[in-house]
C-alpha cells in the first residue's frame, strides 16, 4: 500500500520468523532476509527446548523469578514479566498452529527440568531437536505466507542511516559464492534478528553464521549496546570432534559430572549440584580442567539406570540427536562417561533496545541473541532463549508496523543499585589501542584470520578473567580492528564476506574486552580471579558504550 513504511527483517531464527509474521498478520507486506539458507540459524542447532509456564502446577510469576535469580541482579523485572506472560501464549499459540512439541499418549505436551528451574516447565520436541523442529515448522507457515518475501544468501554488510534515521540496508548477495554482488535495499524500518557471536571463539556449541553481524553493523552505526562483557560458557559440549553440544536437560534427567578420577565435584560446590545456573556449572568444569592439565570432565548418565531400566533405548529415544553424535564418535554413553568441556554457547549482551524492541536509531529495531532486552540480566536461564526469540520478536514486529517516525525510543533506565540513580554517563569507554604495531612479530597492517580471533578472545576475554589478560585482548584486538577497518577500506567492493565477519567479531571482542575490563567484580558469565566477589555499585549496570 502507497503510504506505508518498508519493513525489512534480517535473520531467520526465533526471532526473525516471529517478527516477520507477526508484520504480515498486520496485512503488511514484509521482507525477510538471511544469510544462508532460511532454516540455517542458531534456533535450528537449540536442543533443550523452550520454558514456558503453561502447566497447572506452575505461573508466569514463578518463571519470572527463577529467571531473575539466574540473571544475578541484572534482569529488568518488566523485560521479565513481559517474557514469562506472553511467552506462555506463544507456545500456546504455535503448538496450536502445529509446531510439533512431543507429547504423551493422551495428547499433553511432555516437559522436562532444567539447571535453575523451580519448575519442570521445559517443553521439547524431536527429543534434544527442539530447535530443529521449531525452525522447520515455523518457517513453513513463514514460506505459506504470501506477504513474506524471503530473500536468502543475501550478508548484511552495513547499516544505511541518513538525517539520523535507518534507511536501509547495504548487502551482499551471495547466491553465487563465485561472484558476489554488493546491493542495497531500501527500508524505513529494519528488525536485526541476526542471532550471536559464538564464532568469536575456537570451542563454542554456535553453526558457522553467527559471527556478529547485525550487532557489529549497529555498533557502526551508532547504536547503544550493553552488557557485551556478558557471554555465556555452556558447561557441557563434547570435548572432542565439533564441540557438540550436550543440552542441559541431559543433567536435568539425572547425569551428573565427575572429575577424571571418577568423583562427582558438583555437590562440593552448590547445593544444586549439576543443576546450579549455569555460569556456576561452567566456572567449576573450567576450574577442574584446570587441575587436570586441560583434562575434560566426564558426564555420566548411569544414575538415570534408577528410573530407566533400558537405559540406552531411553537415551536414544530423549536424546535422539545427541545419542547418534555420541556415538559416531566410539562412545555408548549408557555405559561410560563422555568428556565435556565448557564452550562459548550465548550472548546475553547485545544491541540495547526497549520493551518493544526499539533500538536507539530511529527506523531501527532488534530482536533475539543479538539483542539486549533486559530479559537475561548477567546469566540466561536454561531455555529461555528460544522464548525470547518468539516473544520480542514479536513485539519488534508489531512496533515497526504501528510505530510512527516521531516515537521515541524509551529503554528501561540502567540503574546503579547502590545508589538508584541512572547513569548519566557511560563507564566505559573505548580508547585507541596503546601501540600500532603488532608486538608479537607479525605485520600490523595484516588483517587476521579466524584463528588469532579465537585464540585471542578464549585467552583474554574466556571463562576466566583477569585485568592483564583483558587489557591484553583489549588492545590486540583494536590493533586487529584497524587491520580489518583498514582493509576493508581499501577493497571496497571486493571485499569477501569472511574478511567481514572477522571484521566483525574483531568489533564486538573488542567492545567486549573494554567492558570487562571495566566491570571490576564478578557477576553470572563474568568471572575475574582479580575480582570475585560482586560489588553492589555494578548491580544494575553496566550502561550503554557509543562508538
Amino acid at each position: 500500500m502507497s503510504g506505508e513504511n518498508r519493513i525489512i527483517v534480517i535473520g531467520a531464527g526465533a526471532a526473525g520468523l516471529s517478527a516477520a509474521l507477526a508484520v504480515a498478520g498486520e496485512g503488511r507486506d514484509v521482507t525477510l532476509v538471511t544469510k544462508t539458507d532460511l532454516v540455517e540459524s542458531n534456533t535450528y542447532h537449540a536442543q533443550g527446548g523452550i520454558a514456558a509456564a503453561i502447566f497447572a502446577d506452575d505461573d508466569p510469576k514463578l518463571h519470572a523469578a527463577d529467571t531473575i535469580a539466574a540473571g544475578h541482579g541484572l534482569c529488568d523485572p518488566k523485560a521479565v514479566d513481559i517474557l514469562t506472560r506472553e511467552g506462555a501464549d506463544r507456545v500456546r499459540e504455535f503448538a496450536a498452529a502445529g509446531v510439533r512439541f512431543d507429547r504423551d499418549a493422551q495428547g499433553r505436551m511432555l516437559r522436562g527440568l532444567e539447571a535453575a528451574h523451580s519448575r519442570a516447565r521445559v517443553v521439547h520436541a524431536g527429543g534434544d531437536a527442539t530447535g530443529k523442529v521449531l525452525e522447520l515448522d515455523v518457517s513453513a507457515m513463514v514460506r505459506a505466507n504470501p506477504r513474506i518475501h524471503i530473500v536468502e544468501h543475501m550478508f548484511l554488510r552495513d547499516l544505511i542511516v541518513r538525517d539520523g534515521r535507518v534507511a536501509g540496508v547495504a548487502l551482499i548477495d551471495g547466491s553465487d559464492p563465485q561472484t558476489p554482488r554488493n546491493t542495497t535495499f531500501d527500508a524505513d524500518r529494519v528488525i536485526l534478528a541476526t542471532g550471536g557471536a559464538g564464532r568469536m571463539y575456537p570451542y563454542t556449541t554456535n553453526p558457522a553464521v553467527a559471527t556478529a553481524d547485525g550487532l557489529a553493523a549497529a555498533w557502526r552505526a551508532g547504536a547503544q549496546v550493553a552488557d557485551l562483557e556478558f557471554y555465556q560458557f555452556h558447561p557441557t559440549a563434547m570435548a572432542v570432534g565439533e564441540h557438540f553440544l550436550v543440552s542441559e536437560a541431559v543433567r536435568g534427567e539425572g547425569a551428573v559430572l565427575l572429575d577424571e578420577h571418577g568423583r562427582r565435584f558438583m555437590t562440593d560446590v552448590d547445593p544444586r549440584a549439576e543443576l546450579a545456573p549455569r555460569d556456576v556449572v561452567a566456572r567449576e568444569n573450567f576450574r577442574v580442567m584446570q587441575r587436570q592439565n586441560g583434562r575434560p570432565v566426564m558426564l555420566d548418565t548411569s544414575p538415570m539406570r534408577r528410573e530407566h531400566a533400558d537405559l540406552a533405548g531411553f537415551l536414544a529415544h530423549r536424546f535422539p540427536t545427541i545419542d547418534a553424535y555420541v556415538r559416531s564418535l566410539g562412545y555408548d554413553w549408557s555405559r561410560e562417561p563422555i568428556p565435556v568441556a565448557p564452550a562459548a554457547h550465548y550472548y546475553m549482551g547485545g544491541i540495547r533496545t526497549d520493551l518493544d524492541g526499539r533500538a536507539s536509531i530511529p527506523g531501527l529495531y532488534a530482536a533475539g541473541e543479538c539483542a539486549r532486552t533486559g530479559v537475561m540480566g548477567s546469566n540466561r536461564l536454561a531455555s529461555n532463549s528460544l522464548l525470547e526469540g518468539l516473544v520480542y520478536g514479536r513485539r519488534a514486529g508489531l512496533a515497526a508496523v504501528h510505530d510512527a517516525d516521531d516515537v521515541v525510543w524509551d529503554p528501561q533506565p540502567l540503574l546503579n543499585s547502590a545508589t538508584g540513580l541512572a547513569y548519566d554517563e557511560p563507564p566505559v569507554a573505548l580508547a585507541a589501542p596503546s601501540s600500532t604495531t603488532a608486538g608479537d612479530g607479525t605485520d600490523a597492517n595484516e588483517p587476521w584470520d579466524r584463528d588469532r580471533i579465537e585464540q585471542a578472545m578464549w585467552a583474554g576475554v574466556g571463562v576466566l578473567r583477569d585485568a592483564d589478560g583483558l587489557a591484553r585482548a583489549a588492545d590486540a584486538l583494536g590493533r586487529g580492528l584497524a587491520a580489518a577497518d583498514a582493509h576493508a577500506a581499501a577493497a571496497g567492493d571486493g571485499i569477501d564476506v569472511t574478511a567481514l565477519e572477522n571484521r566483525n567479531m574483531l568489533t564486538v571482542g573488542r567492545v567486549a574486552a573494554v567492558a570487562a575490563l571495566a566491570r571490576t567484580e564478578s557477576r553470572g558469565a563474568h568471572a575475574r580471579t582479580d575480582f570475585t566477589e560482586p560489588c553492589d555499585e555494578w548491580a544494575h549496570s553496566v550502561a550503554y558504550m557509543r562508538r
